[in-house]
């Protein structure tokens, strides 16, 4: 069975720059360590460098420009989202501590009773 949801890569041009992007962003990483007797700042500038350019590349590609679109839709379905106030948020806060709270006490009776029944009651141990 196939999921017609599921969208991949169709032409072998977004293959070859996605596998590039990824090829670059791990030859950046790679060359952090290599570079190990370099001062820290070329370092990661190596890295950033790597990141940067894997990103314009990827950004080239059908996927990249899919996950882009897909990152600004994101965006602006956070900023529709009603947050909820401070005392809203310390109500909310209070009452998941009470249930906490109150199931813990629960909890602990039926553990308390289970133990009385079954070392109590059943085998008469003390």
């Amino acid at each position: 069975m196939s999921n017609p949801g599921v969208q991949t890569v169709s032409s072998a041009a977004d293959r070859v720059k996605v596998g590039l992007a990824i090829a670059v962003f791990i030859g950046g990483l790679v060359s952090f360590y290599v570079l190990g007797a370099q001062p820290m700042i070329a370092r990661v500038g190596v890295i950033l460098l790597g990141i940067v350019v894997a990103v314009a590349i990827a950004w080239t590609s059908e996927p990249g420009r899919r996950f882009v679109g897909f990152a600004q839709d994101s965006y602006n379905e956070v900023r529709r989202v009603v947050w909820p106030s401070r005392k809203e948020t310390i109500q909310m806060t209070g009452i998941v501590f009470a249930f906490v709270a109150v199931m813990a006490v629960f909890l602990w009776l039926t553990d308390k009773l289970i133990e009385w029944l079954l070392y109590g009651l059943l085998l008469g141990w003390t």
